[in-house]
């Protein structure tokens, strides 16, 4: 045994005993003590992996990398870590990274998707089975949740996001890390979760991707770095920095965001790792004069890790040299990515088992992937009950995205295989055999606008009880780069619906998208329509399960739907103007011929849609109906620290049974800055058979009342709050309250 592996051996027999005997802290020290500068600078480099290279393995054994994107061959995997473990001086393994957002094989809906379900619990069952999936082939980490607050349905990115509210996405994010994470990173089947987008970067300037943003301290406060909170309470081993800038400074180089709030008030002690070159194109920004200054801008402000870029690989050392990035930031980033590394188990088990079973596909995995897209799914309209559809009819199956197994499973899936993707073709003819069905596509893709097709659809309507119309967005016009400036269906199959519905049959409009779509010129050539955010693998099998009544649709929406492109940005919980705008606004129709100059009331609306969406948020229907009632408070006022309890009876006074997503909402009257007209603070999927009624119970506290003030300090301020309980943001039932000091 030669004297550089008993080297090995001893330090990572130094790594173990510390395990037992120290704090993770004092073995990453011992470990740091040993160091050469390069090795350390070493850690903060990240490479993406393009292939078997004596160069990539020359560098690994140098100990110039410290992780590796996107090696996804397990065998490959080995290799390159066992030259990190055996064969470098110090054996300290790779981590490995690759973008598992909404499944590794077993493709669950897109997060937008997932949002929609409102339950915590399936959002991290999927993480859960993608991050078993993931491991299984010796991926160590994710990047996700992106944790973005999206209020602009043409960012492409929206897809990925969990919705335009901060609470739900707060909620829903602390669940993907959980279920990523497990309670312990030391679980074999764990990967490392990495929130993102630090911060912002969903509030682009006109939905452009990778736009510079505005977003003043309060709304950031108050909006958008809440879910980043919440994600790193809840655990959350590393960060990601964003694109954007935010009034001028770029986040990779953002030091009030990377070092004031992340390390000093959230205690975050993982590491920071920066988005695609994201350190570099501060010289795009005008931020940095040249990769070396953004290297020493980037490392100061706190970011650890940087991704494929190499300006902290080539201009470190000399920047450490020359006394602009001190040995203390370096060590102190080094040990952050150490700490993660340690904490995944990777100095004890750095391999993945290529002998063990296949861990995708697991037939549990594909019930819960089923489960999450029925729950995802959510019904807009349902026309004289169409819906649900009964099996012995002969039923027309229309439209592109009914037998589409690659765009079913939406934006940033890059280990899927469609071939395993359950089309709503191929569901209906294992699931049911027994229909009577006639399929005709009528358009090859989403996007084609040959219309010789669609005489064969009408023959097929005609033929037909119902027709059912599959239309949407292919999955590539949503996710990174592919940002909208018209959010219509895309394509002549808004024309193809008109021409299905001029045959007089009833019609039934089945969406999968990967953003809200602007449907409004639609919605009167169906008779009842289905929005699914593109669902994943077992799409057709949930679809139809709807469709059919199997399943009662529970989903809701996590965004506005707007009647226009023009009123974006709409979302429910805006603060209010001076000048509001009334239920009955003035309207074009309301002008006279030649009128005189006019302000027409005075209010904040547009003249040609309005101030109302099409769809409200946490909008969505059932089979059945739901009536709210009796709510009460525990007390007419609380203070400080005291808790409230809020109840309501909901009944399902239909002859279906249902779940309900309750929804409560609270606007805090009169603040030291002006505060939305209403934010949600809870919520609650209630099952109720039919003809069952329950009461639901929230609790609210005065820390559930805090925002960040005029002075900069988060606190909940006296005054009174109105609460409103019901199944969306347009809730009926209204009661109030007062904080008293």
């Amino acid at each position: 045994m030669n004297i550089k592996y008993l080297s090995i051996l001893f330090i990572a027999g130094v790594i173990t005993a510390c395990t037992h005997k120290n704090t993770e802290d004092t073995a990453i020290d011992q470990l740091l003590s040993r160091m050469t500068l390069e090795e350390k600078i070493g850690q903060m480099n990240q490479l993406n992996y393009e292939g078997n290279s004596q160069e990539l393995d020359k560098r690994i054994k140098a100990g110039e990398i410290g992780s590796l994107l996107n090696v996804v061959d397990p065998v490959e995997g080995n290799r390159l870590q066992k030259i990190a473990v055996e064969e470098s001086r110090l054996g300290i393994p790779l981590i490995i990274g690759r973008d598992v957002i909404h499944g590794f094989k077993t493709i669950f809906p897109i997060p937008l998707g997932q949002a929609a379900s409102f339950n915590p619990q399936i959002v991290e069952k999927g993480a859960r089975i993608a991050a078993t999936e993931a491991r299984s082939v010796g991926i160590h980490w994710t990047f996700a949740p992106m944790l973005d607050i999206s209020r602009d349905a043409r960012w492409g990115r929206i897809a990925e996001s969990l919705g335009e509210d901060p609470y739900l996405a707060s909620v829903l994010g602390a669940a993907m890390v959980k279920g990523f994470q497990t309670d312990s990173l030391s679980n074999p089947t764990a990967i490392a979760a990495c929130v993102k987008h630090f911060v912002g970067y969903g509030a682009g300037e006109g939905g452009r991707d990778y736009n510079s943003t505005n977003i003043p301290p309060h709304l950031m406060r108050n909006v958008y770095l809440r879910p980043f909170e919440s994600a790193i309470h809840a655990g959350a081993a590393t960060v990601m920095t964003s694109f954007n800038d935010n009034d001028g400074v770029p986040s990779s180089g953002n030091t009030y965001l990377l070092r004031n709030v992340l390390r000093d008030e959230w205690k975050f002690d993982g590491f920071v790792v920066s988005d695609w070159a994201s350190i570099t194109e501060m010289i795009a920004h005008g931020f940095a004069q040249d990769d070396k200054q953004a290297a020493e801008i980037a490392s100061n402000a706190g970011l650890d890790m940087e991704m494929v870029s190499g300006a902290y690989a080539k201009y470190l050392p000399e920047l450490v040299r020359d006394g602009k990035v001190s040995d203390k930031v370096i060590d102190e980033a080094v040990r952050h990515i150490l700490r993660i590394k340690y904490r995944l188990g990777l100095f004890d088990h750095p391999y993945a088992d290529t002998q063990a079973p296949s861990a995708s596909y697991a037939e549990e995995s594909l019930a819960t992937a089923k489960e999450a897209a029925i729950q995802s799914a959510i019904l807009l309209k349902n026309a004289n009950h169409l819906l649900p559809l009964n099996k012995n009819g002969k039923i027309a199956v229309i439209g592109p995205m009914a037998d589409a197994p690659h765009e079913q499973l939406g934006t940033w899936v890059f280990d899927s295989e469609k071939e395993r993707s359950l089309t709503p073709i191929k569901a209906l003819q294992t699931m049911y055999p027994e229909v009577k069905y006639r399929y005709e596509p009528a358009l090859a893709y989403s996007r084609d606008s040959n219309k010789s097709a669609f005489s064969k659809a009408r023959a097929a309507a005609q033929q037909s009880d119902v027709a059912v119309v599959f239309l949407g967005e292919e999955s590539i016009l949503s996710g990174e780069a592919h940002c909208l400036a018209n959010i219509d269906l895309v394509g002549v199959q808004s024309d193809l619906l008109r021409e299905v519905k001029s045959t007089g049959k009833p019609v039934v409009l089945v969406i999968m998208a990967g953003r809200p779509l602007t449907i409004e010129k639609d919605l009167p050539y169906a008779d009842a329509v289905l929005y699914n955010f593109h669902p994943g693998t077992m799409g057709g099998p949930a679809i139809w399960d709807l469709l059919f009544g199997n399943a009662n649709p529970s989903g809701k929406l996590p965004v506005t739907f707007v009647r226009h492109v023009g009123q974006i940005p709409l979302y429910y919980n805006h603060n209010n103007t001076g000048r509001p705008a009334p239920d009955r606004a003035a309207s074009l129709n309301d002008i006279p011929v030649e009128a005189e100059q006019t302000s027409l009331g005075n209010t904040s609306h547009y003249l040609d849609y309005g101030k109302n969406p099409l769809f409200p948020f946490g909008y969505g229907l059932s089979y059945t109906t739901f009536e709210y009632s009796n709510l009460q408070l525990s007390a007419p006022s609380i203070q400080e620290g005291e808790p409230l309890t809020i109840q309501a009876t909901v009944a399902n006074i239909g002859n279906v049974d249902g779940t309900e997503v309750v929804q409560l909402y609270v606007q805090d009257v009169v603040g030291s800055i002006a505060r939305p007209v209403k934010e949600l603070k809870g919520f609650s999927r209630v099952s109720l058979k039919a003809g069952e009624a329950k009461v639901v119970e929230f609790t609210l506290t005065s820390d559930d009342l805090a925002f960040w003030g005029r002075d900069r300090v988060r606190k909940a301020e006296p005054g009174d709050f109105n609460v409103w309980v019901g199944g969306d943001s347009n809730a009926p039932l209204k009661t109030t309250f007062t904080l008293v000091e």
